[in-house]
């Protein structure tokens, strides 16, 4: 008999590791940016495809998807009485379509309207876009006031302690004043509505009996009409020119204050131009005529 110790098997354990795993979040972030950057492109080229009428649209679309057919990039006016929805008459892709027959004078007048909304809104964004990107309009933000009134788009410039438009009881636009007039009429020449153009002073008296500061005001409306004018506006766009003195003082309680001092320029509706301008174009009727 053997005195030997067995032996005892040795056993080897053998661990394979596999490759570790790093996820795939990082794909659907990369197919995610790459997504945005498409359609971030697609969006600067359908920009570039169309003009001013047609961005105007789609501005009203925005506005008021009601007025769009459903599925269909086609404007449609309100539905008249009794009639169901009136044709198209505008299409993204070719334009202004002749108008139909049959469509009531109010089914058409809506329309206008609506495109007339449309342009104004457009350029309103334009012009609130501008403030923030614009190297001529930026600094002076806190000088613009754009507003809507019942006429129309408004935008005002006001005067700010240490910083005027015009020299001290001058109609000489100051340069910095005159640059952001050319900008705003470079951007007011995209529409064709009428634009009506105010001076206002404020109530400190003039030290000339002959030139008070309703001849001032008056002035300072001309050199601003003649700025945008050198910004592009066409100078048949200019539907008035009026000189206010200090009879409508944006701070009525401070009647000094440099606020008071600003022009006004309304980028009018057509609707409110037609009538405001109805009465001047009246035919004189000469006594014994």
């Amino acid at each position: 008999m053997s005195l030997e110790p067995k032996k005892q098997p040795v056993i080897v354990r053998k661990v394979i590791r596999k490759g570790s795993h790093h996820g795939g979040a990082w794909k659907i972030a990369y197919a995610d940016f790459a997504t945005a950057m498409m359609a971030f492109f697609l969006l600067l080229w359908i920009l570039n495809a169309t003009d001013d009428q047609e961005r105007a649209a789609i501005a009203g679309y925005f506005q008021d998807p009601a007025l769009f057919e459903a599925g269909s990039p086609v404007l449609t006016v309100p539905a008249g009485e009794g009639s169901g929805n009136a044709p198209s008459i505008i299409d993204f892709e070719g334009g202004f379509a002749p108008s139909p027959e049959g469509w009531s004078p109010s089914q058409l007048a809506a329309l206008a309207q609506r495109l007339d909304a449309a342009r104004l809104e457009s350029l309103r964004l334009s012009l609130q876009a501008a403030l923030d990107d614009s190297a001529a309009l930026a600094p002076y933000k806190e000088q613009l006031l754009i507003d809507v009134v019942p006429e129309g788009l408004r935008i005002q410039i006001i005067d700010r302690e240490n910083r005027p438009m015009f020299d001290l009881g001058s109609a000489r636009l100051l340069p910095h004043a005159a640059a952001i007039l050319e900008e705003i009429g470079t951007m007011i020449e995209t529409v064709p509505n009428p634009t009506a153009i105010s001076g206002h002073t404020d109530a400190r008296p003039y030290t000339s009996p002959d030139y008070t500061n309703w001849e001032l005001s008056t002035d300072r409306a001309n050199a601003a009409r003649r700025a945008l004018i050198a910004g592009g506006m066409p100078d048949e766009q200019v539907g008035r020119i009026v000189g206010l003195g200090s009879s409508a003082p944006a701070d009525p309680e401070h009647p000094s204050a440099p606020i008071n001092r600003r022009i006004s320029i309304v980028v009018m509706r057509l609707e409110a131009a037609e009538a405001a301008f109805a009465h001047d174009s009246a035919t004189i009727e000469l006594p014994g005529d």
